[in-house]
């Protein structure tokens, strides 16, 4: 599946975005309309003017609806539940070069609000997902003291953790520890 840059892009955003959950203590990566603007800043995203509280709810709001994506059963739920957010946003395509880039899509209507934006870009790159018969990518963590969303790029679709060096090595030397723990007797 051929991954175009913005989309690359738009993947990592949305997988950052769902991972701003409130996790098992409650810290919430979107605490504040600060956070928020570091989010914005911390991946590129253009045309976004002054944030208040108004864009900290809503992309709160359409946070946890990307999370149910990466939660849906079937392809069928998946392409609804994307259907749902990319119409909400006001999806207007349009070939943009700034900021130094090649020519790419935006999906959001210029002047668009930030949740709008990140609905109808992010809403689009897991579109293609779906399309492609790829949406098994969308995965979370199979460690079980984690459930971070991430996408699965690897060739095989065989990745399992959001990261091999915590998730995936911690589970590995666990049950290296227990085989060792076992044999020991």
């Amino acid at each position: 599946m051929l991954i175009t840059h913005d989309t690359r892009c738009a993947l990592d955003t949305v997988v950052d975005l769902v991972n701003t959950a409130p996790d098992e203590n409650g810290s919430d990566g979107l605490a504040d309309v600060a956070a928020l603007g570091d989010f914005v800043r911390s991946h590129d995203i253009s045309d976004v003017g002054t944030l208040g509280e108004r864009d900290l709810n809503t992309v709160r709001d359409i946070r946890g609806r990307f999370a149910e994506v990466f939660a849906a059963p079937d392809p069928r739920t998946a392409a609804a539940l994307i259907n749902e957010l990319v119409a909400a946003a006001g999806t207007t395509p349009r070939l943009t070069d700034h900021d130094g880039y090649d020519w790419h899509v935006h999906y959001f209507a210029p002047g668009a609000s930030v949740a709008d934006h990140l609905a109808a870009d992010c809403g689009m790159a897991l579109a293609f997902f779906v399309v492609a018969g790829e949406e098994e990518r969308l995965r979370r963590c199979e460690a079980p003291d984690c459930r971070r969303a991430f996408v699965d790029l690897s060739r095989n679709r065989s990745r399992r953790y959001c990261d091999s060096r915590t998730c995936g090595n911690r589970l590995h030397v666990a049950a290296y520890r227990a085989r060792r723990k076992e044999a020991a007797g």
